[in-house]
This record gives structure tokens, C-alpha cells and sequence, in this order.
């Protein structure tokens, strides 16, 4: 029976998606990988990556490079738009999804390169950092329509920029609903800014408002795509806010996820592996729970 590969990573822009599915150590020529419009398979005994795609991509115009211990696929979207996830479930692989029948793999190109880049998926992720910029330029160029309800409010107020200062100045002051009322309303001027997400969670989570904390850090990394270097730390902050909202809620297992997903971005932090691991410890019952 197989080992699947459970540790790969993805990421996407409108028109692409980048996979990385780790080789385990496997010689890049013991690497077999097959594809249709909406199946993907990359195999290397005994190892087995297998995906049946959410959405289906054009198999011609996708490549795969094979090499530096990962297999790195560029898949292209037959239609420009984001997924809400990579691989459909087994329930709506069930109801929705017909399996083509069976056909010879599809003409994916595969390459194969014995170099070693000092950052191993630099090269597939020039796009998701060009796309992140252009995500941050449209940011700062948002404007609401919340304006026309907020004619009252003085010049600076409708600065979101002003707004997030004061929210932050607030928060380091202990006043955490004052913040919380900055934050919001620079989300009303402005919501493609994530770190108005992220720190109005931080503020929900000092004054116990704990689903609020989960709704907050969840719009924040659906806003902090694609996941490039440049919002590293930002993605790995609101992932312990989530997995802290989640503890508080007694939801260990939840909580512990979350965590292990921001210490996959900063695998260095050592109060991050001391929290997860405490996690760990109150899951398996070996560690009181503070109150």
C-alpha cells in the first residue's frame, strides 16, 4: 500500500496554481506523474501524491519541474478565478463529480534539473509575489463606497492608514474596544487591507470575544494570498491568533493545527514550538489547562 504525501504545499493567482509535493529523498527519475484536465497524480514508490482538482486546468499549457528534492507543478486554469480549495472532498467527489474514464496521462511537460537554487521554489514563485504586490498596490488604492455614509466623520477619519494607527495605539494602551471601534471602521473604508483583520482579532481575543477572533484571523489570511516571503510573518501571526481563539474555545485539536501552520512558517520561533508543543501535552492530557 502506498505512503501518501500529506506535507505539499499549494498556492494560486487568478489564471495558475503551484503545487510542491515533496520528493522524500526519491532520485527525480523514479518520479512518474500523470494529469488530466482535473486528476493529477505524481508517484515515486513508495510514495503517492493524488489529487482529483476542485476546478479543472488546461493540461497542455502545464508544466512540472522535477528536481532540487521537490516536484513543482504550474498547473493553468481553464477559467481565471480563485479556489476555495485544491482538491474536491470525498462526499463531492460522490454527488457532483463524474470520473472520466480511463486515458493515457495527459501531455504535462516534465522537466528534469540537477541545480540547486538557494530558495527551492524561487522560480514558481515569481508570480505569486508579483501578484501579491499588485494585490497591495490595489489595496492602497481602494476606495469605499462607505464614504458617502460617513460625510460626518473630520478628513484624517477617513484615512484608513489614520485609522489603523489610532486602532494601534489604542491596543497598546489596554484599550481594546477602542481599537477594535479604529479597525472597524477602516474596514468599512477599506476591506482588502489584512492587517485590519488580524489586529482587530488580536483585540476580539483580549476581550474574549473568541468567534469573532476566528472570523477576523480567517478573513486576514484569505486576504494575505498568495502566500510569498513578503507576508510570511503576517500569515503566521494570524494563525496563532485562530489556533489561540480555538484553544480558548477548549478546541485543542483545531487550536494545535493552527499552530503547526504558523511554526511550518517560522519553524525557528522557539516560543512557537513551546506553545505548540504545550498544545500537544493538553491533548494528550499531560498538561493542566490554564484558567
Amino acid at each position: 500500500m502506498p505512503l501518501l504525501i500529506t506535507d505539499y504545499s499549494w498556492t494560486q493567482t487568478d489564471s495558475t496554481v503551484y503545487i510542491s509535493v515533496p520528493l522524500k529523498g526519491v532520485r527525480a527519475s523514479q518520479v512518474d506523474i500523470i494529469a488530466t484536465d482535473q486528476y493529477l497524480k505524481v508517484h515515486f514508490p513508495p510514495y503517492l501524491f493524488e489529487a482529483f482538482l476542485a476546478q479543472p486546468v488546461d493540461e497542455d499549457k502545464s508544466t512540472a519541474k522535477v528536481g532540487n528534492g521537490a516536484a513543482l507543478l504550474t498547473l493553468s486554469k481553464k477559467t481565471e478565478e480563485l479556489w476555495d480549495q485544491l482538491m474536491l472532498t470525498t462526499g463531492t467527489l460522490e454527488t457532483q463529480v463524474e470520473l472520466p474514464a480511463p486515458r493515457a496521462s495527459g501531455s504535462i511537460q516534465v522537466t528534469f534539473t540537477p541545480r540547486v537554487f538557494p530558495t527551492a521554489l524561487r522560480e514558481s514563485r515569481v508570480a505569486e509575489e508579483e501578484e501579491w504586490l499588485r494585490k497591495q498596490v490595489e489595496a492602497r488604492r481602494a476606495t469605499s463606497d462607505a464614504l458617502k455614509d460617513l460625510k460626518d466623520l473630520k478628513e484624517e477619519e477617513r484615512n484608513p492608514d489614520w485609522l489603523k494607527d489610532k486602532g494601534d495605539k489604542c491596543f497598546s494602551t489596554g484599550d481594546y474596544q477602542g481599537a477594535v471601534n479604529a479597525y472597524s471602521l477602516a474596514i468599512r473604508l477599506n476591506r482588502k487591507v489584512p492587517a485590519l483583520f488580524s489586529n482587530r482579532a488580536a483585540c476580539h481575543l483580549k476581550l474574549k470575544n473568541l468567534h469573532k477572533a476566528i472570523e477576523d484571523s480567517s478573513e486576514a489570511l484569505e486576504l494575505l494570498t498568495p502566500a510569498v516571503p513578503a507576508n510570511a510573518a503576517a500569515r503566521a501571526r494570524a494563525y496563532v491568533r485562530r489556533g489561540t481563539a480555538f484553544c480558548q474555545l477548549q478546541l485543542y485539536t483545531e487550536g494545535l493545527q493552527e499552530y503547526q501552520a504558523a511554526l511550518k512558517i517560522d519553524p525557528e520561533n522557539a516560543k512557537l514550538q513551546a506553545d505548540t508543543q504545550r498544545i500537544r501535552d493538553i491533548i494528550q492530557g499531560s498538561a493542566k489547562v490554564k484558567t
